[in-house]
């Protein structure tokens, strides 16, 4: 049972330490009416939509097929590289960057296992890490902080993209740079997994998915409301296929409402309250970033968000804060786990390397970020 318990922990951290949390602020503030007010709703049900419909996508295999047919036309380590690297910076913006790493992590230890270039593969594993982390900033749906922050904060698609955009575009020329300056040698096409006709989805089956992803996009940008869409997406799941219910991260679900409860219920205490706003106010970009490196970039959005009135530079920390340490952005961890677990003895240079690269990457686009605001 202890086990269990440690083990449970271990795996669901943030949940546990948001839970702990809670429950200490209930302490002060009792539960009341007034709990109902704290969660956002709107946020918590397009989460949960757009888990499931990515769940869909990545049962029919989609993402998969995507890369090898990208992959088939590699000429060298290096363009295969880039491809890699490009795969998980772009659809990052679109199935949010844990679900891009759950993909193309483990196809990339794959792949470069078949071509017998296993020495390059650390290395590349933390250039898609750092990939999908920026790149999905650059789109309301890349990641959790984005769809919590866009959702409360009345930001405008631009200001959202002016907030974002530039930095992403910034990380994605220094991924380049990174890539285009390593040694290339020759792969053998042969060994790389072909796509077969079998592997393609058939329209029909990716049909629904598509149309539900278009109606949580237009809820997204405050089109149509939360309420009917979740509803239908529910109900059109239990229809298409029920087990995908079960590919819902809940705990994520769950932490949200975790850290919804501490923050309202800090907020009713005048002097906690008055000193946090004292502390972020003025101060979002460096609090979000600096936050991030100890709770992660997820938990420190909800947080900070609370304090302040001045979201673009939150929404610039705290993705820019997904940069640094190892559970700055809990993406990262999927990394890590795959890459440790095809290499157990090489848990040490990961983490050492991954520092390396990710401490370079926020310092250059941190001081960009100082410097344009």
């Amino acid at each position: 049972m202890m086990r269990q318990i440690v083990s449970f922990v271990r795996r669901e951290t943030v949940f546990c330490a948001s839970a702990v949390l809670a429950l200490a602020s209930m302490a002060v503030i009792p539960p009341d009416r007034e709990y109902l007010a704290y969660p956002d709703y709107r946020s918590l049900s397009l989460l949960f939509c757009l888990m499931i419909i990515v769940a869909g996508f990545r049962s029919l295999g989609v993402f998969e097929l995507l890369g090898r047919s990208l992959l088939r036309r590699a000429g060298g380590t290096r363009s295969l590289s880039v491809v890699l690297v490009l795969l998980c910076f772009f659809s990052s913006m679109l199935i949010t960057n844990d679900v891009t790493l759950l993909t193309f992590v483990p196809f990339t230890l794959l792949v470069f296992r078949m071509i017998g270039q296993e020495e390059r593969v650390l290395r590349l594993v933390v250039l898609e890490t750092i990939a999908a982390n920026l790149g999905s900033m650059a789109t309301p749906i890349g990641n959790p902080q984005n769809l919590y922050l866009f959702s409360i904060s009345g930001l405008s698609a631009g200001a959202f993209l002016r907030a974002v955009v530039p930095y992403a575009a910034m990380a994605l020329v220094m991924l380049l740079g990174a890539l285009l300056l390593q040694r290339s040698a020759a792969i053998d096409h042969e060994a790389l997994p072909a796509p077969t006709a079998a592997d393609r989805p058939p329209l029909s089956a990716m049909a629904p998915f598509l149309a539900l992803l278009v109606l949580c996009l237009l809820v997204v940008f405050r089109v149509l409301p939360y309420a009917p869409v979740l509803v239908i997406v529910a109900a059109a799941v239990l229809a298409v296929d029920r087990r995908l219910f079960r590919s819902v991260d809940y705990f994520l679900l769950l932490t949200f409402l975790c850290f919804f409860i501490f923050i309202g219920n800090l907020k009713r205490v005048p002097a906690v309250n008055d000193f946090l706003v004292y502390l972020v106010r003025g101060h979002e970009l460096l609090a979000g970033i600096a936050a991030s490196q100890i709770i992660s970039n997820v938990p420190a959005a909800i947080l900070l968000a609370g304090f302040t009135a001045d979201f673009a530079p939150l929404l610039t920390g705290v993705n820019l804060g997904g940069l640094g340490t190892l559970i700055a952005s809990l993406a990262s961890l999927i990394s890590f786990k795959f890459f440790a677990g095809e290499y157990p003895g090489r848990k040490g240079t990961f983490f050492w390397v991954f520092t390396l690269w990710n401490v370079a990457f926020l310092a250059v686009l941190t001081a960009a970020a100082l410097f344009l605001s």
